[in-house]
């Protein structure tokens, strides 16, 4: 099973020769860089949706038939764990592959060094500490887990410098082939294991087995890249790049994970299942549509950063694609959370409705900030990248803590939204102001997707009265809010395909 990573980046320095050379971009855009962007957004969505439904339905088989919420609860402390280790175990320097112009080749051995060594050691602490980790997050049965799912951070850091190559040159047709075949067999160890009673461990070994697929797949398909080497001036460069985005990167995961450690250690391990498939249900849209935009969004944004007219202009029609594409996913599994749960997993798993509105609205917020997020890096704003997450995790801990107690996983739900809606998009909003994309750039974006949201929102809350919950009602209220939903954004069309007049500043 394939662990997500978050594409982070920013600005480099350059040391002593022979260091990697400054992120320095053409003044000129060359004309086939859009065809390229297009190219690679058109695989990587193909290859998103086809294996979030594959991931979808394996869900629906564990849930229904193999795995039930306490199962979910301890995979669910484990797959957290591992996604802080990864969003740090290469010190960020395997980003420098992406980032920066010239040949990457002549610095990828000391990056393959650097992320070798940093994530090896990152997992025998983690190995050591693990039973300590699971008894802190109120799950002890996780320790063996997080022991074996945890290695995948191992494998990651050697795939870095294959697969930053594959990103860099948006050989997203190539990563679709990777990706498929990461996601069978890791899937199929995953069912073999969960149908024999192995509980969350059967995650764990299919993870390792998908990751290990990755690895081999991405160094096939780059070769000549999985070349150790050192050179202490390359290293200084490198470190002093991509720590500051490791470090920035540790607090967005931490924001998005922390949740499932209050739920866990405050409320225990069936109430952490049914917030892990709320949570997960709420992250369909996320991963669908932002992770298929994110593998080409930082790539394409860095080759802008020099203009930051033509920057504004794609972040715009980026924001404007993905929130066009998000709001009907979200308003649907919103409005339809508790018939929609019963129907799919069954009415075992009906509490985690309660929490899903609310984890939609997150989700759309999460799409928004992971696309400024990857902005703000390719124009260099470490500095604000690093006072928003930090800002975030900070009001984000005591809201949960406290909206835990008072109103289980739905409070902790209804406190990320707060803190997110209230502090952090605001935040946001002022960074890409400073970084030269103003406001009346992003409303334009925003503004026909979300008049459509409202619109189908309304349908489906007046046609649930009159038709009820059944499949066929399910099937017709959906249809009718899609409809609705295109209607309203019509308008936006010529926008979204960079048609018409000049974007408003």
């Amino acid at each position: 099973m394939d662990i997500a990573r978050a594409p982070d980046s920013g600005t480099g320095e350059t040391s002593d020769a022979p260091a990697p050379p400054d992120p320095v971009v053409p003044p000129a855009v060359p004309s086939s860089l859009g065809r390229k962007v297009r190219s690679a957004a058109r695989w990587s969505l193909i290859n998103t949706v086809v294996l979030r439904l594959g991931n979808f339905a394996t869900g629906i088989v564990l849930a229904r038939f193999a795995l039930g919420p306490a199962e979910w609860g301890v995979y669910g402390i484990a797959q957290t764990v591992l996604l802080v280790l990864l969003s740090a175990n290469e010190l960020g320097v395997g980003l420098a592959i992406v980032r920066w112009e010239g040949d990457a080749r002549r610095f990828a051995p000391t990056v393959l060094t650097l992320s070798t060594l940093s994530s090896g050691l990152l997992y025998v602490a983690l190995f050591a500490a693990a039973p300590t980790v699971a008894g802190l997050l109120g799950s002890p049965d996780a320790a063996n887990v997080l022991r074996v799912m945890c290695l995948c951070v191992v494998i990651d850091g050697v795939a870095q410098v294959p697969g930053g190559f594959l990103t860099r040159e948006f050989a997203q047709g190539r990563r679709m082939i990777i990706d498929g075949l990461n996601f069978v067999l890791g899937t199929a160890v995953t069912l073999l294991l969960a149908f024999e009673g192995r509980g969350a461990m059967s995650f764990a070994w299919g993870a390792v087995v998908g990751n290990v697929v990755t690895l081999i797949g991405c160094a096939l398909a780059a070769p000549g890249t999985l070349k150790f080497g050192w050179d202490p001036g390359q290293a200084r460069a490198l470190l002093r790049f991509g720590l500051p985005l490791a470090g920035a990167s540790m607090l967005a995961l931490a924001v998005v994970n922390v949740d499932t450690m209050v739920v866990g250690a405050t409320l225990g391990n069936v109430a952490l299942g049914f917030y892990v498939l709320a949570f997960n249900i709420s992250g369909w849209p996320v991963r669908i549509i932002s992770e298929a935009a994110r593998r080409v969004s930082f790539a394409g944004f860095s080759r802008l950063a020099a203009s930051p007219q033509a920057l504004a202009q794609g972040f715009s029609r980026a924001l404007g694609v993905v929130i066009t594409g998000t709001v009907p996913l979200c308003v649907l599994l919103a409005g339809l959370a508790e018939p929609a749960i019963r129907l799919i997993y069954g009415s075992q798993w009906t509490p985690a409705a309660a929490a899903l509105p609310w984890l939609m609205a997150l989700g759309l917020i999460r799409i928004g900030s992971e696309l400024a997020y990857d902005c703000l890096v390719a124009v260099g704003q470490r500095r604000s990248l690093f006072l928003v997450q930090g800002l975030w995790l900070v009001a984000l801990i005591p809201v949960l803590l406290l909206a835990a107690r008072l109103n289980g996983i739905v409070g902790v739900s209804q406190g990320h939204v707060l803190v997110a809606g209230g502090l952090v998009v605001p935040v946001f909003l002022i960074a890409l102001h400073h970084g030269g994309i103003g406001l009346g750039r992003i409303a334009r974006a925003c503004a026909w997707p979300f008049l459509g949201g409202a619109v189908m929102a309304v349908i489906i809350l007046g046609l649930q009265r009159l038709f009820g919950e059944g499949r066929l009602a399910l099937l017709t209220i959906g249809t009718v809010a899609l409809a609705g939903y295109a209607v309203c954004v019509l308008p936006s069309l010529d926008f979204l395909r960079g048609i018409g007049r000049q974007e408003m500043r």
